[in-house]
């Protein structure tokens, strides 16, 4: 079983510590998506897919009978565009060699995850992975199911067996942690300015004050 701090230091999440995976962005996944306002869902998987990229974050993409299902969405792919997803057909992420493989090298322990559907794709790989010793965090707004229902029971289920529900936000704000860090600081501007919403208008505005002379 993991042995994820709950409080203190420890408990937030470190970029070189850490490693993203995303499951099944794919077209198919979101017409049956009712969780979420599918756009939402697209906005924040980009989002933390940018903001990965800028903390030099390991990301596997990943996808399910891609031939049938869909590529990953093009948004998501475009942020790496030299890599191809790993397509399965194991319905949980965590059973295919191709991808667990890749986590193990990396020797990270913080594994955050968002998948399409959450009662499935990510409620799967997320138990199998506790269970392994992984530090789980799940991205809750980038990542939907069904129904509502559906997407809350599993959240909870996921949180039962010690997973740590976390936005996408969040995990920019834990990544980036001081502001002092020039090395990513405009990166991560720059990926609020393009997929924070409330919070893109609000730091453009500081950025048009922080422009303007005095006369």
């Amino acid at each position: 079983m993991s042995k994820v701090a709950k409080t203190g230091l420890d408990a937030l999440l470190r970029p070189e510590d850490s490693i993203l995976v995303l499951i099944d962005h794919q077209p198919y996944q979101f017409t049956n998506l009712n969780s979420h306002e599918p756009t939402m869902i697209i906005n924040n998987v980009i989002g933390l897919a940018k903001t990965a990229k800028v903390f030099d974050v390991p990301t596997i993409l990943t996808t399910v009978i891609e031939e049938r299902g869909g590529y990953v969405i093009k948004g998501l792919q475009d942020v790496f565009p030299d890599q191809k997803p790993i397509n399965r057909t194991f319905i949980n992420t965590w059973e295919d060699p191709k991808v667990t493989d890749v986590v193990k090298k990396s020797g990270r322990k913080q594994l955050i995850l968002a998948a399409l559907y959450t009662e499935i794709c990510l409620a799967m790989p997320a138990i199998q992975a506790l269970g392994e010793g992984y530090d789980v965090f799940i991205v809750t707004d980038a990542s939907g199911g069904v129904s509502l229902e559906a997407h809350d029971m599993a959240v909870r289920r996921m949180v039962q067996a010690g997973a740590v529900p976390i936005t996408w936000m969040a995990v920019l704000g834990e990544w980036q942690r001081d502001w002092a860090r020039e090395k990513t600081a405009a990166g991560v501007a720059q990926v609020v300015l393009e997929h924070g919403g409330g919070s893109a208008v609000a730091l453009a505005w500081e950025l048009q004050l922080l422009a303007t002379h005095a006369k």
